[in-house]
């Protein structure tokens, strides 16, 4: 193997992995809202997140007669799909967790995953076990780049796909438009208030229940939008298919320092990146003094994925952007 294999190698390594961890990022955002307000894990917003992706395809595919065009279609799919896990969340608070609001932190934290289950046995009636549910996004596949070269690497070979790139516009424009939320506008800081201290916030008039309410409406669109985009990458959902995705993006929340916006994207690209790179590892076995990389299988890749959280969060236990301050959002 070449040193220009290596670095085509390693950059195709860069996309892939950056696709996987903004996808992680834009779950773990969901998560990151709730918990800076309540300081509670959301384990139901697995769930939400995939009941997300299932009214998304039910959307798009009601569309894929029309001559709408496709970029359209996927709008109306991911608006649809954040309106309704919105609304679930809210529900899931209403109903769930604020008549449980006064008990211990671990009755809410036991309460959560049995929402969770009950909505994972929901979504299998409606929608089965089995059935698979493919959206196809009637897009171009990729690009034809003009250049052939970048920092002097070959890229002709790199695998570029627009979902990967409407990926990372989704991303990065949830995080703009989360940072100007919270820091920049009233309903921002209402939040940053609760979070900070919940009775004082009520006695300078604030309604923490109705902050609160749309801190979960707006961590459920978040958990829908991801949804439309994981069917969107992956093509294929089910009634379960929110549990490996909801513990990875879960996992990136903490890695980047749950309750920290920033820190959910960079937790995410970090995951994304460790697991990619440990999917492809073995090919580097190769290469002189290296041929022990062999026995680091693809299957691997998640295990590598959770053993760096741990050795972060031992090297730095708040998470790579966390504060051990009681500002959380």
């Amino acid at each position: 193997m070449d040193l220009q294999t290596v670095m085509t190698i390693l950059l195709q390594v860069l996309v892939g992995g950056l696709s996987l961890g903004v996808l992680y990022a834009i779950v773990a955002l969901g998560y990151t809202m709730v918990y800076g307000v309540l300081q509670l894990i959301n384990f139901a917003h697995s769930e939400v997140f995939i009941t997300g992706g299932i009214v998304g395809y039910f959307v798009f595919h009601a569309l894929q007669d029309s001559s709408m065009n496709g970029y359209l279609k996927l709008v109306l799919a991911c608006l649809a799909a954040m309106i309704v896990s919105g609304a679930l969340n809210v529900v899931i608070e209403r109903l769930a967790y604020r008549p449980l609001r006064g008990a211990q932190r671990l009755v809410p934290l036991i309460t959560a995953i049995g929402v969770s289950l009950i909505l994972q046995d929901t979504l299998k009636f409606v929608v089965g076990l089995t059935g698979m549910f493919d959206l196809s996004v009637t897009l171009p596949k990729g690009f034809t780049s003009p250049l052939t070269k970048f920092a002097g690497i070959d890229i002709t070979s790199l695998n570029l796909q627009v979902k990967d790139v409407i990926l990372l516009v989704v991303a990065t424009l949830m995080l703009i438009g989360l940072n100007l939320l919270v820091n920049h506008t009233r309903l921002g800081r209402a939040i940053r208030a609760v979070a900070h201290d919940r009775q004082t916030a009520g006695l300078m008039g604030i309604d923490s229940n109705r902050i609160i309410s749309l801190t979960f409406l707006i961590g459920g669109a978040l958990g829908g939008l991801g949804g439309v985009m994981y069917a969107m990458k992956y093509q294929a959902l089910n009634a379960y298919s929110g549990m490996a995705p909801g513990m990875k993006a879960f996992s990136a929340a903490v890695l980047g320092g749950i309750g920290s916006i920033p820190g959910a994207m960079l937790g995410g690209i970090v995951l994304g990146w460790v697991e990619t790179l440990l999917g492809v590892v073995s090919l580097f076995s190769a290469l002189p003094g290296l041929h022990w990389l062999s026995y680091i299988k693809a299957e691997y890749k998640d295990l590598g994925g959770f053993l760096a959280l741990i050795l972060i969060l031992f090297i730095k236990p708040t998470g790579l952007l966390g504060k051990s301050s009681t500002e959380k959002v």
